[in-house]
């Protein structure tokens, strides 16, 4: 039997496939059912508004969207934060500047490490041929 520690709680458990202890698994589905319950009846709630009434992190609420426990097409205000710029968004991990913000950087960090490549390969190519001439 594997033992872990719960990384919610800390408690000591038997491993399972939720890596997390069963007391924290019920507490995060009786969380999950109060934002449920919350969303029946406020359709139009954000979600600070369902943390603030149902005292469930806005984190927490966030996963169980990632997830797909909790749909946004029939809640047209719920919203969460951008990983990186904690914008608010209706799906992905990022927004539509950080996304092309970083596809930007990385092109041109792929610019960049090609160019660098390209330089050393011909700095690389002329030793050789230095080598080459003294052989012959």
């Amino acid at each position: 039997m594997n033992l872990a520690n719960c990384p919610r709680c800390g408690r000591l458990f038997a491993a399972n496939f939720k890596d997390m202890c069963p007391n924290c698994i019920k507490e995060i589905e009786h969380e999950y059912e109060k934002c449920v319950q919350y969303l029946r009846e406020e359709k139009g709630a954000t979600i600070q508004e369902l943390s603030d009434a149902t005292e469930v992190s806005v984190k927490q609420i966030t996963r169980f969207i990632r997830e797909g426990r909790i749909s946004v097409m029939n809640a047209p205000n719920l919203m969460y934060p951008c990983e990186v710029c904690g914008t608010l968004i209706r799906e992905g991990h990022m927004c539509d500047s950080c996304r092309t913000r970083l596809t930007k950087e990385l092109t041109q960090a792929a610019k960049e490490g090609a160019n660098k490549e390209h330089g050393t390969r011909l700095q690389g190519e002329g030793a050789y041929r230095v080598i080459d001439k003294f052989h012959n």
